[in-house]
C-alpha cells in the first residue's frame, strides 16, 4: 500500500481530531451505570452524534421483557452500515457504552470528561467509549479516500466490502444481550472483526468467565440466645474459607498464552442478616471465577459447587440447630475466547502499522479479562481486541476511580484502525 495513502488516512485523522475529541467528551457525558443499566437514552444520543457526521444508526431495541429478565432496564444497540463496492470483506468494529458503576475517590467528576494533562477522565473513557470515537473516526478516514479529492476527479483509492459499527450495551452483563443478540437475530455476519482493546497490544485470546450468586441458608435467632438458631454468616465464611483455598490451588495451573497466568476466583458482593441483635438467617455472596482457554467450563462448574456443597455438609450447628443449605445459581457463563487461524491479516496490520505510529512493537497476546469478542468467535468470525485503551487495564483505572485515557492514544490508535481498514478493503 502507497505510503502517500496512510498519509492522507493520518493528516484527515490529525485535521479531525479536535471534532473526534469533543464526540468523546459527548458520550461520557451521558452516564451508562450498568447495573442499573438503562442504556437505551445513550444509544439515543449516539445516533444523533453519528447523524451529524452523515451516518444513520440502525436501531436495534431488545425486547423490555428480555432485558428485565436479564436484569437490566433498556438495551438498545446500534449498527452502522457503510458498504463499498462488491468484492471485498465487511468489517465490524465493536464497542460497548455500558459501565460499572463510578464508585468512590474520584478526584474528576465520573461523567464531566475533563481534559487535564493531555488525559481525559470519566467513567468509560478507557473502556470503551473512547473506540467509540476511534471506530468512527477510522472509518471517516477511510471514506474521505474513496472520495474525489478535486471536483471530477477520482478517487485516491478504489474501496471493497464495507464496514459496520457496532455499540451495544451490555458487555458488563456478558454481551449476550448486545453482540450475542445481533448475532442470534441475523442482524449482521461480518467476515472479520475488531473489538475495543489497547493500543499497545492486539488481543487474540481472553480468560473465560463464570459467575454464581450463593445462598447460604440458615435460621434465624435472638442474639442472646444464638445456640437457638444457625448462623447463616458463620456458615458462609466456612464456604469462603473452602473457596479461597480452593482459589490458592489455582495458582498450580498455568496457561500457556502469554498474558494470562492461572485461573482465579474472587468474592466480590455479599449482603445478609436482619439486625445486629439477630443471628443472620441468610446471606448471599456472588463469585467471579476466571477460566484459562486451556480449561474446560463444564469441570470449572462442577467443581466449584461440589467444594460450595461439601463445605456446607461440614458445617456444625449448634445442637438443635438446623443443617445449613445452600443454593447456587450461576449468573454467567462466558466461553474463553481462542485464537481463530483467519484473524492474521488483522494482526500483521494492527502490528505492522501499531509499530510504526507507537515506535514500539505491538505484541500479540491473550488477556485475563473477557470480552464480546468471543461471542463473534463462536459464529467463526475471526476477531482481536485492538483499541484507544493504554498498555494495561491497570493503567487505564478502568473500574476503579479517575478512569481516564491519553489522548494522543486515541489519536495514534484510530490511525493504526484506519490503515488497517484500509488495508484490508482496497
Amino acid at each position: 500500500m502507497s505510503q502517500t495513502l496512510y498519509a492522507q488516512l493520518d493528516a484527515w485523522i490529525d485535521a479531525h481530531f479536535d471534532e473526534q475529541v469533543k464526540f468523546l467528551q459527548a458520550l461520557v457525558q451521558v452516564p451508562t451505570d450498568t447495573p442499573p443499566g438503562n442504556n437505551a437514552p445513550h444509544a439515543e444520543r449516539t445516533a444523533e452524534l453519528l447523524h451529524s457526521f452523515g451516518y444513520e444508526a440502525e436501531k436495534h431495541a431488545v425486547p423490555l421483557p428480555e432485558v428485565k429478565a436479564y436484569g437490566l432496564e433498556s438495551i438498545t444497540n446500534l449498527i452502522v452500515r457503510r458498504k463499498f463496492a462488491d468484492g471485498g470483506k465487511t468489517i465490524a468494529l465493536n464497542a460497548h457504552g455500558d459501565v460499572v458503576p463510578p464508585g468512590e475517590g474520584w478526584t474528576h467528576k465520573p461523567y464531566g470528561a475533563e481534559i487535564e494533562n493531555g488525559a481525559m477522565y470519566g467513567r468509560a473513557t478507557a473502556v470503551s467509549k473512547s473506540d467509540f470515537s476511534t471506530f468512527t473516526f477510522a472509518t471517516r478516514a477511510l471514506e474521505s479516500l474513496g472520495l474525489p479529492q478535486e471536483p471530477g476527479g477520482q478517487p485516491l483509492v478504489q474501496l471493497r466490502g464495507g464496514v459496520e459499527l457496532h455499540f451495544t450495551y451490555d458487555e458488563e452483563f456478558g454481551g449476550e444481550k448486545g453482540p450475542g443478540w445481533l448475532l442470534s437475530h441475523g442482524l449482521t455476519k461480518p467476515d472479520l472483526m475488531i473489538a475495543a482493546g489497547f493500543s499497545y497490544q492486539v488481543v487474540t485470546a481472553h480468560n473465560g468467565c463464570l459467575q454464581m450468586e450463593v445462598t447460604v441458608q440458615g435460621e434465624m435467632a435472638h442474639a442472646a440466645i444464638p445456640d437457638s438458631g444457625t448462623d447463616a454468616l458463620q456458615g458462609a465464611v466456612h464456604i469462603l474459607n473452602a473457596l479461597h483455598a480452593l482459589n490458592e490451588g489455582y495458582k498450580n495451573t498455568t496457561s500457556k498464552i502469554e498474558g494470562i497466568t492461572h485461573p482465579y476466583l474472587n468474592v466480590g458482593q455479599i449482603s445478609g442478616g436482619t439486625n445486629t441483635n439477630v443471628v443472620p438467617g441468610k446471606v448471599v455472596f456472588k463469585l467471579d471465577r476466571r477460566m484459562i482457554p486451556e480449561e474446560n467450563p463444564v469441570e470449572v462448574e462442577a467443581s466449584i459447587r461440589k467444594t460450595i456443597e461439601d463445605a456446607a455438609a461440614s458445617f456444625n450447628p449448634p445442637r438443635g440447630g438446623k443443617q445449613l443449605k445452600v443454593d447456587i445459581k450461576r449468573l454467567l457463563l462466558a466461553k474463553a475466547m481462542v485464537p481463530l487461524a483467519g484473524n492474521k491479516p488483522l494482526v500483521d496490520a494492527i502490528q505492522k502499522h501499531g509499530g510504526e505510529l507507537f515506535g514500539e512493537p505491538i505484541p500479540a497476546v491473550g488477556t485475563p479479562l473477557y470480552t464480546d469478542v468471543r461471542l463473534y468467535v463462536a459464529q467463526g468470525i475471526p476477531g482481536v481486541i485492538y483499541g484507544a485503551g493504554p498498555r494495561t487495564v491497570l493503567e487505564s483505572h478502568a473500574k476503579r476511580n479517575d478512569e481516564r485515557v491519553m489522548l494522543e492514544d486515541v489519536r495514534r490508535a484510530t490511525k493504526v484502525v484506519a490503515r488497517t481498514l484500509l488495508d484490508l478493503l482496497s
